[in-house]
């Protein structure tokens, strides 16, 4: 048998019209909906070998392969797909899914509003020609992107997925699956994800999604229609987060202080090589990707909490070892001062809040996973700042706690949160391990495993 590494050739998108209406979880109604989707590999007779790819912000259904002939950049995941690579298509198929909201054929922003279709309402002075959502289009979640992959899955015939795999947003996506749809998935890979954003990201996407609204060309959102676009805000904010997804030390190997000129210019244009590489990453990325997607993709990335249906349920006695440092730190400063004894106490206080709040969210988290039913593989990245690996253990240590099948894998990669999408051996190997190994049954008692 052929065991070359190749590329899935040429693909062509699929686009699937869903006529039926679908209610979000905002409780907005759109009246049907279209999901542009790619697939690699062929589909089996019992429809056991499929695998579903879900995408991260920037990202589409064109995950691997290429348009044409013509076409030199291939699928934004084409070294994880292909014929014996770590998502085989000589033994899988493979679909990508691209998310309602977004602006690569789903129905989205710029996709045309039936509202307007032969609306009477549309003011004296605009044009009769039908108008596109723009920024009417409805908030929309994690949830409400996995009940649509579902509604495919439906489509398609596929009954239960071999297995879900996303990195980062992706990785949320998988996550939800699991917990939504536990009896549809087999396997689930969660990859530089988390179970929730931190303020921290919070903060990160509002100051991405002010630099857009405040860009004059933004027009409220209608710049479509007004026939702008705010280029410089998508530019500011694509910067804000790519800097996000590198570390200072991929920085300083890839750029240093280099200057571009090789002199200071003692003004405000491009200086410095870093500097010219995030204004061309912003410009790319603003000839590519439109406005209003990109504040609704970064509102459902802060909306995403997998526990939110599942209250927590942690005892009040939760502390004990807060409790047990307080009190090794009062006798060691007995003698002190009564302003070094109220600091210490506070700080105390501080490590059983998070002491505390940690164990809430395990038990949330706990919940949550009680009655999924697959096998899972949660992957991170020791210079990923943006997801830290310690939010991946947050979900592992609670599958762990619920007795779920979990295998973890910390690759130490320089890449920082951009190391999922890298073709490092360690990391491949691990998701190809996983896919093809025995499934383990719910029924069997299984510890997780940590490497």
């Amino acid at each position: 048998m052929d065991s070359a590494v190749g590329s899935v050739g040429v693909v062509t998108p699929q686009n699937f019209h869903f006529s039926e209406p679908l209610t979000l979880e905002c409780n907005r109604t759109l009246p049907s909906f279209d999901l542009m989707v790619e697939t690699y590999g062929t589909l089996n007779s019992d429809k056991s070998n499929a695998i579903l790819i879900c995408h991260a912000l920037s990202g589409n259904h064109h995950a691997a392969g290429f348009h044409s002939a013509d076409d030199k950049k291939a699928g934004w995941w084409d070294n994880m797909i292909g014929p014996n690579k770590a998502i085989d298509t000589n033994q899988f198929y493979v679909v990508c899914v691209n998310n309602i909201g977004s602006c690569f054929g789903s129905t989205g922003p710029t996709t045309i509003n039936p509202d307007s279709v032969g609306s009477d309402s549309l003011d004296a002075n605009s044009s009769n020609e039908p108008q596109v959502y723009g920024p009417d289009f409805p908030l929309i979640t994690i949830k409400d992107w996995v009940k649509t992959q579902a509604m495919l899955s439906d489509r398609l015939g596929i009954d239960v997925w071999h297995a879900i795999v996303g990195g980062s947003m992706g990785g949320m996506q998988a996550l939800q699956w699991s917990v939504d749809y536990p009896e549809r998935l087999k396997r689930c890979v969660v990859i530089a994800s988390t179970p929730k954003l931190s303020a921290q990201n919070i903060a990160f996407n509002e100051v991405a999604r002010q630099s857009i609204l405040s860009d004059p060309d933004f027009k409220d959102g209608r710049y479509i229609q007004e026939g702008t676009y705010p280029r410089r805000g998508l530019i500011l904010a694509r910067m804000v987060g790519h800097i996000t997804y590198l570390t200072d030390d991929a920085m300083k190997a890839k750029f240093g202080r280099d200057l571009k000129s090789g002199k200071f210019m003692y003004g405000y244009d491009v200086e410095f090589q870093v500097e010219s590489y995030l204004r061309y990453q912003g410009e790319r990325f603003s000839e590519n990707f439109d406005a209003n997607t990109y504040l609704l993709m970064t509102k459902a990335l802060d909306y995403f909490d997998p526990t939110r249906d599942y209250p927590s349920t942690v005892a009040k006695d939760t502390t004990e070892s807060a409790v047990q440092i307080e009190d090794s730190i009062a006798a060691s400063v007995e003698s002190s001062k009564a302003k070094a004894q109220s600091e210490l106490e506070d700080a105390v206080t501080t490590i059983e809040d998070i002491e505390s709040d940690r164990q809430q969210e395990l038990s949330a988290l706990k919940a949550a996973f009680a009655h999924t039913q697959c096998q899972y593989l949660v992957v991170s990245f020791t210079t990923d700042w943006r997801f830290a690996p310690e939010r991946s253990q947050e979900i592992v240590d609670a599958l762990m706690a619920t007795g779920k099948p979990v295998s973890y894998i910390n690759i130490d990669a320089p890449h920082g949160h951009d190391s999922f999408l890298f073709d490092i051996p360690r990391y491949m190997g691990a998701v190809k391990g996983f896919l093809t190994a025995p499934f383990i049954t719910p029924s069997r008692p299984v510890t997780g495993e940590r490497s």
